[in-house]
């Protein structure tokens, strides 16, 4: 596997997982796969113990955590963990009020974390499943001063719970995240942003070598990553996959037709312009080439669309082999995508 390490500060949104009552047909049988996730939870080791503690507590650490504290380090700039002033570092983290605060938060709102081991070891049944030589990561829960949902590198799964404690939470005002944002920073959040990392880590925009750098690669790639997670969590309802409202979800299914035109109309499927990209496939409110009702990031649905059609149309061409497809021309051509 290449190697990879990626911190992830998305805000996407996930669970609770929500069925359909119509045949699912990214259901598979993954019952006789075993995906053991253990979950070691970092901010317990860190905060749980006095402050004096923390330094002759590094060894211990480097042992319990290897890699996970490494990555963790870089995140929260505590340098590497192989130097002297490491320990003073962390201390200095550990001893900060809002991070104390925060930590108690965390504990109130994840006393413990069955729910996340469960669904995680689910959604990675369902990796073994379609990528059985792959292994599951090592996964640690941590807090990060707010940076980072995720932390993620060639086995490392990290997830920073100051980053779901729900969209009420008293801190996301404070730190003037937008409410479209903090309404995707829940505990179902968790399970679908970790695949979805986890996806976006292992096929990489840039890797691919896409031919083209312009809007329907980037959107193509987005519903590629979509599309991976579904599979992973093929439970997962659209709004959730998409971080839509039910109501810009509507939008989305009743004018998929018209946003495609309108993008083709335009001239804006080649376009490179990073304005153009950043309206269309960026965090906003809503997607201001359409209209106020359209949830932002809404030109992403379309590529999940487009990628929905390849498949169906493709029966003979693995997950693998579509997410490895680095030919965007042929993947559209071969969708034959029409929407009405």
């Amino acid at each position: 596997m290449r190697s990879r390490f990626l911190v992830i500060i998305f805000l996407i949104v996930s669970l609770p997982i929500v069925l359909s009552c119509r045949r699912n047909q990214y259901k598979i049988n993954t019952t006789h796969i075993k995906a053991d996730i253990e979950i070691s939870r970092l901010e317990i080791d860190l905060f749980s113990v006095s402050p004096e503690e923390i330094t002759d507590k590094v060894p211990f650490l480097k042992r319990k955590y290897g890699d996970c504290l490494r990555l963790f380090s870089y995140v929260i700039k505590s340098g590497e963990v192989s130097d002297s002033s490491f320990g003073g570092n962390l201390t200095g983290f550990c001893t900060d009020k809002l991070n104390n605060e925060v930590y108690n938060s965390v504990i109130k709102q994840y006393p413990d974390v069955k729910l996340i081991t469960s669904n995680l070891e689910d959604a990675f049944r369902h990796y073994l499943w379609y990528f059985p030589e792959r292994s599951v990561p090592s996964v640690f829960t941590c807090i990060t001063g707010f940076n980072n949902s995720l932390i993620i590198g060639d086995s490392v799964l990290g997830i920073s719970l100051d980053r779901y404690l729900g969209c009420d939470c008293e801190y996301y005002p404070r730190l003037e995240i937008y409410n479209y944002l903090a309404a995707r920073m829940n505990p179902w959040n968790i399970v679908p942003d970790c695949m979805y990392g986890w996806g976006a880590t292992e096929w990489d925009f840039n890797t691919l070598k896409y031919q083209d750098d312009n809007l329907l690669a980037e959107i193509i790639h987005e519903g590629k990553l979509r599309y991976f997670e579904k599979c992973m969590l093929p439970g997962l309802n659209d709004t959730i996959l998409f971080g839509f409202t039910a109501d810009q979800m509507k939008f989305c299914r009743n004018n998929e037709g018209q946003m495609w035109q309108y993008l083709i109309e335009n001239d804006l499927l080649f376009s490179k312009d990073q304005i153009v990209l950043r309206k269309l496939i960026g965090e906003a409110p809503f997607t201001s080439y359409f209209t106020s009702e359209s949830p932002g990031r809404a030109a992403t649905w379309l590529g999940f669309r487009i990628i929905e059609s390849f498949m169906a149309k493709n029966k003979n061409v693995s997950l693998r082999d579509m997410m490895d497809k680095a030919d965007i021309q042929d993947i559209l051509g071969e969708a034959k995508y029409s929407p009405h």
